[in-house]
């Protein structure tokens, strides 16, 4: 999916868990999250903790939106 909307001219982020598996489907803009049952949160931390992670994976993301590039790259920090 992320290949055929990137194919109409519209950059896409592919958030996930396991990155090899995003390299393998042709993702071009990956962001590696937390944890496969919590991608975008730890329930051990307190909400606080948990709101601050969950806003720098999507500034994290944001940021790869911006980003032009000319292969698949993994944005890691």
């Amino acid at each position: 999916m992320v290949k055929e909307i990137e194919a109409h001219g519209l950059p896409v982020v592919h958030m996930c868990t396991v990155v090899p598996i995003s390299l393998t489907v042709g993702a071009n803009r990956i962001v590696p999250t937390v944890a496969i049952p919590y991608p975008l949160g730890d329930p051990s931390l307190s909400l606080d903790e948990e709101k601050a992670l969950r806003r720098k994976l999507v500034r994290r993301a944001l940021a790869a939106l911006q980003t032009e590039i000319s292969e698949q790259t993994v944005f890691n920090a």
